[in-house]
């Protein structure tokens, strides 16, 4: 039986599979402020995954929308994933997926809202600017991090616009560098979702040393599911003096827009 208690090193893969329902985050899960809590991008991954991958899951229907509730920090422990399916319909369905440490209440709670396809049904529309792929961009520096090991290190990030140490809108492409879950393949919904949460990550418009961004929400609407390894993270933040604020995503993949994300937030100085 796995080890439980440790939390695996090295590069292999964000979670490690315990049983059907049951995974083991790595140190590549470890966010940038808390060496026991994960980026939100992983578990969001994780739960999108549990809805497609679900055994009653029709294959007719796709993604259209998922939304993030995150109760608290995400720990790196192991946690039991489990899927409800709220609404069944001809054309569309609703399903909830949630991740619990064991003997706790959810830490993280995803419902999403799937569509069913029909293919070349209609012509493709789509109103937003291209994002130039990734070749000619810049790898800029990572914002310091006290760990050697994390989320930080596991993505691969190409500025085409500004940079984690520079201030405002930014584009950002990124790539996994390592699986979802050990020893299996990674799939188009992993790419966008671990990357989707780092929309306020890249366009900070306040310094993280003096401020604290809290973002309890995430939602990702999509009309195409990405092709390609790299998905870019166009992004803006805007924030009131009351201290809450947006971050407003535009994710494309090397083809072009695939979708947008948009996370709340509370602002506060430190």
């Amino acid at each position: 039986m796995p080890d439980t208690t440790r939390v695996p090193e090295g590069p292999h893969a964000f979670y490690e599979r315990l049983e059907q329902d049951r995974f083991l985050p790595t140190a590549n899960t470890r966010g940038p402020w808390d060496a026991e809590s994960q980026h939100a991008g992983p578990p969001a991954a994780l739960l999108a995954r549990a809805v497609e991958t679900r055994p009653d899951a029709r294959e007719d229907m796709r993604l259209a929308r998922i939304t993030y509730e995150i109760h608290r920090p995400v720990p790196i422990r192991p946690l039991t994933l489990s899927v409800e399916v709220l609404r069944a319909g001809r054309s569309v369905e609703i399903v909830e997926a949630e991740l619990s440490p064991d003997g706790e209440s959810p830490v993280m709670r995803a419902r999403a809202l799937r569509i069913r396809t029909a293919e070349e049904s209609v012509a493709s529309v789509v109103d937003e600017p291209r994002v130039e792929a990734p070749v000619e961009g810049t790898r800029e520096p990572f914002y310091p991090v006290p760990w050697d090991i994390g989320y930080h290190t596991a993505m691969e990030a190409v500025f085409d616009r500004g940079s984690f140490l520079e201030r405002g809108p930014a584009s950002c492409w990124m790539r996994m560098r390592v699986p979802l879950v050990a020893g299996e393949a990674i799939r188009p919904l992993d790419r966008v979702l671990t990357a989707a949460d780092s929309g306020n990550g890249v366009s900070n418009v306040l310094d993280f040393g003096r401020h604290i961004f809290v973002n309890p929400d995430l939602t990702v609407h999509l009309h195409r599911y990405p092709v390609g390894e790299w998905v870019c993270v166009d992004a803006r933040t805007s924030i009131d003096a009351a201290g809450i604020g947006l971050a407003d995503t535009v994710l494309h993949d090397e083809k072009g827009p695939i979708g947008r994300g948009a996370q709340s937030l509370f602002v506060a100085g430190r």
